[in-house]
């Protein structure tokens, strides 16, 4: 199986990947449930996959569910950093899943690494920050025929795929799974909630305790992250600019203000947010001495790092931390160059929260199968009754029971004619 074309780091580290790909598989009973009918029905036969995602053990086991459902699949690195390479190199030589990624790869190789992928001429796309979908409609256009549909996973690439579909660009339907209660509400508040607190404790091994730590964004990532560096004793400082999540986060018992303001007192600022140059120079000018600057978002446009590259001079002061010593003596030091420092410096999320993250992007994809002649250009909802056997599936893993409503109960929430 190695011999097949890819380009990983080091095909050596194919057992050592392979034993923790069935370790985070443990943690992952609702996709191995997938996995076991996929292998009966192969619902995805005579589909290619082109899958540009976190390389990590847990995907592994996503596209391990792909390709026994009847698939060709091929995926790349939806992020420089984010790679895993003993579970690239395991995917290549145990699964015989053609991987194009390589922790720490220059941006040209992640772009060369995307156009392989995207070789396989696929049938479905899936990805996690939007870049297949757009190097697609921008370079490789001969392959829109042949697509049927695609998934997306994260909230910058929903809103990329909104802007193209807004705009009248987005050449074929995509499904946000990333919208879907079983994603947004576990995956990315309290898997983003630990998987965050967890690179940056590893990058830094600051204690949280008593520091002023400013999230930038209250969605559900926000939430996440702000409610764990409470939990672990931090101030937290939110900033927003949604006044409803604003809100929300004052009755959650956060400070709520702008940045500019926040910047002067802040110990530890972690964006979430999705957005272009949420810290940048008229932030890094207020910093305390000391100050640590990380993101947790898709991209690390959300830091102005070209910006803090010219104000000051910079040096490696331990793995995953760039001290930035500016003209008047002050320092701040920058995560994982920037990059989502959960999957940066440490692990990402724990298998058992992407067991339902990944379960929606198998049964989506299967789903896109079977409606093919019906779907337009456009994104998508995950269909409720996938959102729903998601979580009934999840609940029955865990061994939790619910009620269900009697048939007195039903009548009553059909009906408008009864009142008081």
């Amino acid at each position: 199986m190695s011999m097949m074309v890819h380009d990983v780091k080091d095909v050596s580290l194919a057992d050592a990947g392979r034993d923790r790909i069935e370790w985070a598989g443990r943690d992952m009973p609702v996709l191995a449930g997938i996995q076991e009918r996929f292998t009966r029905e192969l619902p995805l036969k005579g589909q290619r996959v082109a899958a540009c995602l976190h390389v990590t053990t847990e995907t592994a086991n996503l596209l391990i569910a792909l390709k026994a459902g009847g698939a060709e699949v091929a995926v790349c690195a939806s992020n420089p950093l984010s790679t895993q390479d003993d579970a690239a190199a395991a995917l290549v030589h145990h699964y015989g899943i053609p991987a194009f990624c390589i922790n720490g790869e220059d941006q040209d190789t992640y772009y060369r690494h995307i156009h392989q992928a995207l070789d396989i001429k696929p049938t479905l796309t899936m990805d996690d920050g939007a870049d297949t979908v757009g190097v697609i409609h921008s370079e490789r256009r001969e392959l829109i025929e042949g697509l049927i549909g695609g998934t997306e996973e994260t909230t910058t690439g929903v809103i990329r795929l909104r802007a193209m579909a807004n705009d009248g660009v987005l050449a074929y339907p995509i499904v946000a799974v990333n919208d879907a209660d079983t994603k947004h509400l576990f995956d990315n508040r309290y898997g983003t909630g630990q998987s965050t607190i967890d690179g940056i404790l590893r990058s830094t091994n600051v204690l949280l305790a008593g520091r002023t730590v400013v999230v930038a964004g209250y969605g559900m990532c926000g939430k996440g992250v702000a409610s764990r560096a409470a939990g672990l004793g931090a101030n937290v400082i939110v900033t927003e600019v949604k006044p409803v999540r604003a809100l929300e986060a004052v009755m959650d018992g956060f400070r709520v203000m702008p940045m500019e303001a926040a910047a002067a007192v802040g110990d530890l600022f972690i964006t979430v947010t999705g957005n272009r140059h949420v810290i940048s120079r008229e932030h890094f000018e207020k910093m305390p001495d000391g100050a640590i600057v990380c993101n947790a978002g898709h991209f690390n446009v959300e830091l102005d790092i070209p910006t803090l590259e010219a104000m000051g001079k910079k040096r490696r002061v331990r793995e995953f931390v760039d001290e930035y010593t500016l003209a008047d003596g002050r320092r701040i030091c920058l995560l994982g160059e920037g990059r989502l420092i959960n999957l940066a410096a440490a692990e990402g999320h724990p298998a058992s929260v992407m067991d339902m993250s990944f379960a929606n992007q198998a049964l989506c994809s299967e789903w896109i199968v079977e409606h093919a002649d019906e779907l337009k250009k456009g994104v998508y909802p995950v269909p409720i009754e996938i959102d729903r056997q998601v979580a009934a599936l999840k609940l029955e893993t865990l061994g939790v029971g619910i009620d269900t409503l009697t048939p007195e109960q039903k009548k009553y929430l059909e009906s408008w004619s009864e009142g008081t």
